[in-house]
């Protein structure tokens, strides 16, 4: 609820016009959130990513700084996100039979959360293993890029169930 107009969206003024919401009354707490997502492959695909044979080079590595780097990007790419200040960022890949699973944990200590953060670090993570191997097969995609859980903030924790 937008508290100054009363209206049921946040993210619009009196004259629906989009704006950020004003966070600047609120005080820092210590917030994280984590994500995930998949790159399915294929197997000739997996086993390249295995014995490290993709032409591009460390498939995991390159993905890895390319998700941590995003989650401190995430409020140049989207417009209404606030700038805060990431202050830790994990991106994990684990390679398995079908393809490769990537989860992000972001944390700050902010007047707002980090779950478009973690959601950036997985989605670009998750595009930083399909241009790495696309020459090999075209057939990749990224599914399942989802919240897995978040900590801190108004509305407190919150865990897939």
């Amino acid at each position: 609820m937008n508290e100054a107009s009363g209206t049921p969206f946040t993210h619009l003024d009196d004259a629906g016009h989009a704006r950020m919401v004003d966070v600047t009354r609120k005080a820092p707490t210590v917030r994280t959130a984590t994500a995930e997502g998949f790159v399915r492959c294929p197997g000739p695909t997996v086993a390249a990513l295995r014995d490290g044979s993709v032409p591009k080079g460390d498939v995991l590595a390159v993905a890895r700084i390319a998700g941590i780097q995003a989650a401190k990007r995430c409020a140049e790419l989207l417009p209404l996100a606030h700038v805060i200040g990431v202050h830790a960022a994990s991106v994990d890949l684990e390679v398995v039979d079908d393809g490769v699973r990537v989860r992000a944990t972001v944390g700050t200590a902010d007047r707002t959360g980090v779950e478009m953060e973690a959601f950036t670090a997985v989605s670009v993570a998750a595009l930083a293993v399909v241009d790495m191997v696309k020459g090999l097969d075209k057939d990749v995609s990224i599914e399942g890029v989802r919240l897995l859980a978040k900590t801190g903030g108004k509305s407190g924790d919150w865990v897939r169930s």
